[in-house]
């Protein structure tokens, strides 16, 4: 989803620094035990907001090892939507909020090269690469290289236009299987802007880049994106 938006990012974290709200680097996700699905993988990503109407919070990878025990591999600040995060199944496109859930990872993308030991199906992008956001198209919530005829480029994103964002990123699968058209498209976990993002998860490039390298698509990784509590909670994913 197209991420530059963003002045009223930083307005909205002071605002929600002088409501008290906990400094993201002192909240970190639950174990992954604790959650009501990981997707049955051995690698799952937990993005963590303290509240519904934050924009930053905290994001860690994990995996299953020996005996069933996960590990926490590593973890960084992350960044949500401009104007929070809201129940997947009901988020409606152009909302800017981030989509919670549990989703897979499809596939990764990027404008830079792929870094070395990325296992993951990693697509380079080029001038004519596109990620389709009209609602009229057929190919709605789907990389498309060059942009589909029933696909406006003004309903979608040009993907090399976000030097910055697209460095790195990776394909949540919100939305994607079967799409709805309307509930959203182009949700993405990728690197950090200026501000807040218009819908996906973003974390510094370092963090990117260890990500793409622990990805492994035969471990069935999965994201799980909530809440520390109320009705967006992490743990019910």
């Amino acid at each position: 989803m197209r991420p530059g938006v963003l002045a009223l990012a930083s307005a909205s974290l002071l605002l929600l620094l002088g409501a008290g709200a906990v400094p993201a680097r002192a909240m970190e996700p639950p174990l992954p035990s604790l959650l009501a699905d990981t997707g049955g993988g051995g690698q799952l990503i937990l993005a963590q907001a303290p509240r519904a109407n934050s924009t930053s919070g905290r994001l860690s990878w994990w995996e299953r090892r020996g005996g069933g025990a996960w590990v926490k591999v590593g973890s960084a600040a992350a960044r949500f939507g401009a104007k929070g995060l809201v129940e997947g199944r009901v988020r409606q496109q152009g909302s800017y909020t981030t989509p919670t859930g549990l989703y897979d990872l499809p596939f990764a993308f990027g404008i830079k090269g792929v870094p070395s030991g990325t296992r993951v199906k990693y697509r380079r992008v080029n001038g004519s690469s596109w990620w389709c956001e009209d609602t009229r198209s057929r190919v709605y919530n789907r990389w498309s290289e060059p942009l589909a005829r029933d696909c406006r480029a003004s309903e979608s994103e040009r993907l090399i236009s976000y030097a910055t964002q697209y460095a790195y990123g990776v394909v949540i699968g919100y939305n994607y299987a079967k799409p709805v058209k309307g509930r959203g498209a182009g949700i993405f976990l990728h690197v950090n802007g200026r501000g807040a993002t218009a819908g996906c998860v973003s974390v510094p490039v370092d963090a990117m880049r260890r990500i793409l390298r622990w990805v492994d698509p035969g471990r069935a990784p999965h994201i799980a994106i909530g809440t520390a509590g109320g009705v967006t909670a992490i743990s019910q994913y």
